[in-house]
């Protein structure tokens, strides 16, 4: 329908008067998210980094979208929740979305850049600018620190991405049951911060293959801090020799992996299973004279030196010997760690790991990861790399600016829902802009907060809280 043809909306009566609705409000916009994200991504400088790692090969005479502008565009809508590159069409107009690309917010000749042009950007990745891209994300994880840390945790973990069609390097994961990419994130585990991730084709990984990516992380990461110890933390099918021998070459590195079972550890389990069956029948029938609830389950923790066959050498090995009602359920761990006590490494150390999931759920969940439909495998890990843009401004607003407000702890989708979408209506002067927010807004006392932080803060440098 044209523009000109005037749309009404109808809708039933309330106390004897008629509601209609029309599209004539103006320079309004449902979306005040865009202009937080640009004061985060003022100070943390995550989309000039980007765009410096994105060598653009087109040419400046017909250029007029920079590199940055296109980048800062898909990252800041896809934080918006506008996943699909098709929704800069009906964006590329929007006034919040035009003020956070810093342009004036209601000359059309000032629009941002449509759907192809966000898709000739993706298909235009080559192989070094996706190598650059994720090296400028370890360097943007680096300079979240104002000092070097005294540890840190590497926690590593792939997930599935569906695939259909014709994809390139789509493979079947028996695993999944699907066909799908397999891509490699990597966060840090003690403060959910993004490291950098890798897209995949959905085959398993080698060992060599992880020792490839996990090789270069720790060489960026060891040239900026020489003394901070790293520790390698990953579920069984990182307990790979290559792995391994990565840690014991870096003097200030461990590792604690999971560990598949096999005839060796089963062996050393068995006496345990079959005492700690004993002590959770004797419980049971406590628990049923007493006229209790049955115990969920009787577990110990316990600990060998043991190598396999492929290891540079033995490690420790700990045993969560647990019996439940309906079965056992023996796990082990593998590590380089020698102090902690068999039950602390466990539960409080690799147990830990489970929120790495957490930190996979907000970005495939919130920001959409997994929307990598595109036929080219090089545009989808573009598209992987917004979302991963998309997440990295989360964080910094979340850790940063909302730390010790009601969403200190809110997962993207919620602080989109509360904090960005919030109707807005764009005023532009000769000499000014003036943002018309709703009176009885629920989070003014919030968004003042958070606009002051922002407004203060000056980059470049860690944000003020």
């Amino acid at each position: 329908m044209a523009e000109s043809t005037p749309v009404q909306l109808r809708f039933p009566p309330i106390d004897g008067l008629t509601v209609r609705g029309d599209f004539d409000g103006g320079a309004l916009s449902s979306d005040f998210g865009p202009l937080i994200l640009r004061g985060v991504d003022r100070q943390i400088g995550l989309t000039e980094r980007l765009a410096a790692a994105f060598d653009d090969q087109r040419h400046p005479s017909y250029i007029t979208h920079p590199a940055r502008d296109l980048i800062a565009q898909r990252v800041y809508q896809i934080a918006c929740a506008y996943e699909d590159g098709n929704d800069a069409n009906a964006l590329r107009s929007d006034p919040m979305f035009k003020l956070a690309l810093e342009r004036r917010p209601l000359d059309r000749e000032n629009d941002l850049a449509s759907a192809p042009t966000i898709s000739r950007l993706e298909n235009a990745a080559t192989t070094k600018d996706i190598y650059r891209m994720a090296q400028g994300y370890v360097d943007q994880f680096i300079a979240s620190y104002a000092t070097p840390p005294s540890i840190i945790v590497i926690d590593m973990d792939h997930s599935e991405d569906a695939t259909h069609g014709q994809q390139e390097f789509s493979f079947y994961n028996h695993h999944y049951g699907s066909h799908c990419y397999l891509p490699l994130f990597l966060f840090e585990g003690l403060s959910g911060n993004f490291i950098t991730a890798a897209l995949r084709p959905g085959k398993r990984p080698t060992g060599a293959e992880n020792a490839m990516i996990i090789r270069r992380v720790l060489k960026r990461l060891r040239a900026a801090w020489p003394q901070t110890h790293i520790v390698l933390r990953g579920d069984g099918h990182f307990s790979n020799p290559e792995l391994m021998q990565l840690a014991l070459d870096d003097p200030h590195a461990d590792f604690i992996f999971g560990l598949s079972n096999n005839k060796v550890l089963a062996r050393f389990a068995q006496p345990y299973l079959e005492a700690n069956r004993r002590t959770h029948a004797i419980r049971c029938q406590n628990a049923e004279r007493l006229g209790q609830s049955e115990p969920v389950h009787t577990r110990t923790y316990h600990e060998l030196d043991y190598a396999a066959g492929s290891w540079p050498q033995p490690f420790r090995v700990v045993l969560k010997a647990e019996v439940m009602g309906f079965d056992d359920n023996p796990r082990f761990v593998v590590t380089s760690l020698r102090l902690p006590t068999p039950e602390n490494l466990y539960r409080d150390l690799y147990c830990a790991r489970g929120q790495d999931e957490n930190f996979i759920k907000k970005m495939k969940n919130d920001l959409a990861s997994d929307r990598t439909s595109d036929h080219s495998f090089l545009a989808n890990h573009m598209r992987l790399f917004f979302s991963c843009g998309a997440y990295v401004l989360h964080q910094a607003l979340r850790t940063e600016v909302l730390v010790h407000t009601e969403l200190a702890q809110a997962q993207p989708a919620t602080v989109i829902i509360k904090l960005f979408k919030i109707a807005v209506r764009v005023v532009q002067y000769k000499d000014r802009i003036r943002l018309q927010l709703p009176t009885h807004c629920p989070v003014k006392d919030l968004l003042h907060r958070v606009t002051e932080l922002l407004f203060l803060a000056r980059p470049p440098g860690p944000l003020i809280s």
